[in-house]
């Protein structure tokens, strides 16, 4: 079975599943099972620009039950992206690919605060009116990932942020 679409391509022989390497890029390894489509849409990564875009759900890991994994060619994370990577799936690595060879592999960390990232849920929050301000998420709970708006001081369920 074949599938080629604009997010997803699968190669299936017999029951193994095959997935191509890339030349350059990205992959996400070792997140959280199940999140790897909130990591998706956290980063934008929709396949509009063109680039192919490798994902596998719920995928049997020796390290972790089961775990997702996510290749973008042609594209690089930033730290805003990283930060974002380490709120929804903390256990997660980076790998960037250049002419097919692993030339960075990266864990993700929470960092002490996180800015411009998330949006305060708190509708009365400044962050949230026309004032243009920024917010800033400071990490209370690296471990249970807990956030609490600077300005406003709501505690965010990660399961919940809204991305800016």
């Amino acid at each position: 079975m074949i599938y080629t679409g604009s997010i997803h391509t699968i190669l299936m022989q017999g029951s193994e599943l095959l997935v191509r390497r890339i030349k350059e890029g990205t992959v996400i390894d070792h997140i959280d099972e199940g999140k790897g489509l909130q990591v998706l849409d956290a980063l934008g990564i929709n396949g509009r620009d063109g680039s192919l875009i490798t994902i596998a759900l719920n995928v049997p890991s020796a390290k972790y039950k089961k775990k997702d994994i996510i290749k973008v060619e042609n594209k690089f994370l930033k730290d805003d992206d990283t930060n974002k990577l380490a709120v929804i799936s903390p256990k997660a690595t980076v790998n960037i690919i250049k002419n097919y060879k692993l030339v960075e592999k990266r864990r993700v960390a929470l960092p002490a605060e996180i800015d411009r990232i998330f949006r305060c849920s708190n509708p009365e929050c400044i962050t949230n009116s026309a004032e243009h301000i920024e917010s800033i998420m400071d990490v209370m709970d690296k471990e249970g990932r807990v956030l609490k708006c600077r300005y406003c001081g709501r505690i965010l369920d990660v399961n919940q942020l809204e991305y800016n």
